[in-house]
């Protein structure tokens, strides 16, 4: 949790709020931050997209991309940043999409991850994981990276971290 703490207090630091967009997580990563004390002063919500189809209908990732690369690809992941920062109205955008298993998805293995952080103006930073474990490992580990991937870039913004 020390990682959410971290990034819930630079987020009200400058006045900015995140939203997350979850597909194998399922929600932990906005638990993850709502179970830090004062984190409605910069957590704005999220959008669990299980489905393939929701990430086109809610979060607006082109339609093509996902025909084309299927929901678990690093473009996808920073479409989905950028549509869930414009739907919930929040500076930054945080998206994860991946095969937790037990089965390969769309020809990806299991523990392959990608996420995402949009930004003011639409910057993208990204991170591709190939991760082991069991289900829930890959899982909780997906929730650390992604809080560390905003964590790295809301401090490189302030000039702290080398990303």
């Amino acid at each position: 949790m020390a990682g959410a703490d971290e990034a819930i207090s630079l987020l009200i630091g400058r006045s900015a709020t995140v939203a997350v967009a979850e597909s194998l997580t399922g929600g932990l990563i906005g638990a993850t931050f709502t179970a830090v004390p004062g984190s409605s002063k910069a957590f704005r919500g999220g959008v669990i997209s299980y489905a393939t189809d929701l990430k086109h209908a809610l979060l607006a990732v082109p339609d093509d991309l996902l025909r084309r690369e299927g929901a678990v690809h690093p473009r996808v992941a920073a479409a989905m940043a950028t549509g869930v920062a414009r739907l919930c109205g929040a500076t930054y955008g945080l998206a994860v999409t991946g095969v937790a298993g037990p089965e390969p998805q769309d020809g990806k293995p299991v523990g392959t991850v990608h996420v995402a952080v949009c930004g003011p103006g639409g910057e993208i930073w990204s991170r591709d994981l190939r991760l082991q474990g069991s289900r829930e490992r890959i899982r909780v580990k997906t929730v650390d990276e992604a809080v560390d991937l905003l964590t790295g870039v809301l401090k490189t913004s302030k000039g702290e971290h080398s990303g």
